[in-house]
């Protein structure tokens, strides 16, 4: 059974997403503030939370930072329909997804779903290439031998394009599986980013890739 975490101050809202997600599959803890839920994360594990932005005792996304520097954790968050920079903020911080109120239910029920069969299919593991290693389940990666700190982002992306080894990855496709799982909004600016922090960081020269090469025109491919 999943385990999924409601943080939203509205109770109504909160009652209507409960409604919504409720079936045999799905345990739903509901809380109303941040020092509610930091309780609740400490005393229980969640593969899933429906996180809202504007809290009475603070700002949402300061608590999603501290959820995703601390576990991997996947993160819904809910803002404002006018709160551009709550979005893009949010993606800069690795959440998995987000919603703009008001919306549907029935979408929203969509990309829970979509999040927990993530959770239960996508499974970490070790890769290894020439002098890089990368251990996704402990989140630690080597460059000869030396760490390289990855943001939550850049492990993201890292792990669809070795898993997919070989195969062109639209930027589409790379957008929807790291970000927004359909979302309406996003802006592809921040892949072109996370491709060059990345080359950055593994590329022995990122302006000539040997490892992360574009395709023109399609997306991305890791070459082996």
């Amino acid at each position: 059974m999943s385990r999924l975490l409601i943080i939203e101050d509205d109770q109504a809202l909160s009652n209507g997403i409960t409604l919504a997600l409720q079936n045999t599959n799905i345990k739903i803890a509901q809380c109303y503030d941040i020092r509610t839920a930091q309780a609740k994360l400490l005393e229980e594990q969640y593969d899933l939370i429906i996180l809202d932005v504007n809290l009475p005792d603070g700002n949402g996304l300061d608590l999603l930072k501290e959820i995703k520097d601390k576990t991997d954790i996947a993160v819904i968050i809910l803002t404002a329909n006018d709160m551009e920079t709550d979005i893009v903020a949010g993606l800069e911080m690795g959440v998995d997804d987000y919603m703009t109120k008001p919306f549907s239910l029935a979408v929203l029920r969509a990309r829970v779903n979509t999040q927990l069969r993530r959770n239960n299919t996508v499974k970490p593991y070790y890769f290894r290439q020439d002098g890089l290693n990368f251990d996704f389940e402990q989140m630690e990666y080597l460059k000869n031998k030396k760490v390289i700190e990855l943001s939550k982002t850049e492990q993201k992306l890292l792990k669809i394009l070795v898993e997919n080894k070989g195969i062109t990855l639209p930027r589409s496709v790379l957008v929807d599986r790291i970000w927004t799982s359909g979302a309406e909004y996003v802006d592809e600016n921040a892949l072109s980013v996370t491709i060059k922090r990345l080359r950055d960081k593994l590329e022995d020269i990122p302006s000539t890739p040997r490892y992360i090469k574009t395709v023109y025109g399609i997306g991305y491919t890791w070459v082996g």
